[in-house]
């Protein structure tokens, strides 16, 4: 995985802020460097191009994913705990890090240009592998159910949450959430505790 230094991360999470604010078209290079306070050559010295910066930017936000469930996969405790600890996980890094997924959902719809994310994708991949690793290792063990569709489950657990985050003030009113810390406790506890519930349900067989 690509190792980013100090002043590339700071210019990744300019980039990022003004993505999410006024859109990839409405952000320039000059934006960037006037917000990060430093030469548009030091830009496209380190990323060439926005296309490259914002390919950049979704490498630097996917980083250290697959060696937290890889370490997750190896952990001696049972699978029902794995897919536990795995959603939290998902849920954590996908709620820090919404900014970009609302970038890449916008791109990957709008299709208005080619944006390289093949490393992305390999990542995709990657933890897709883990997770049917855990779910494989519950069926050996005749605790999880033998026709189960691993695909489908992060779309299950991401799908919920980015649901959430895009009707945010409906939520907020409905469930009461006075705050933004309201808000936030709710999707890492009474949230995260839903969808652990939902999955567990597709994986284990009933009593």
């Amino acid at each position: 995985m690509t190792e980013f230094n100090d002043k590339q991360i700071e210019i990744l999470q300019v980039a990022e802020k003004l993505f999410a604010e006024v859109g990839f078209d409405g952000t320039s290079i000059r934006d960037i460097a006037k917000v990060a306070n430093i030469n548009i050559a030091m830009i496209s010295y380190y990323f060439g191009s926005k296309e490259k910066l914002l390919e950049a930017l979704v490498l630097y936000r996917i980083s250290g994913m697959s060696l937290q469930l890889e370490t997750l996969n190896q952990e001696n405790i049972s699978p029902i705990e794995k897919i536990e600890r795995l959603i939290t996980y998902y849920i954590q890094q996908i709620n820090t890090n919404r900014c970009i997924y609302q970038i890449l959902h916008f791109e990957l719809s709008s299709k208005k240009r080619e944006i390289n994310l093949d490393a992305f994708t390999t990542v995709k991949n990657n933890n897709l592998k883990l997770l049917e690793n855990i779910v494989k290792e519950g069926q050996a063990q005749g605790i999880f159910k033998s026709n189960i569709n691993v695909v489908l489950i992060p779309p299950l657990i991401i799908g919920s949450l980015i649901h959430i985050h895009m009707n945010k003030k409906y939520y907020q009113e409905l469930l009461e959430l006075k705050n933004e810390a309201d808000y936030e406790n709710y999707i890492l506890t009474e949230l995260t505790q839903h969808i652990q519930k939902t999955i567990k349900a597709l994986l284990v067989y009933e009593n």
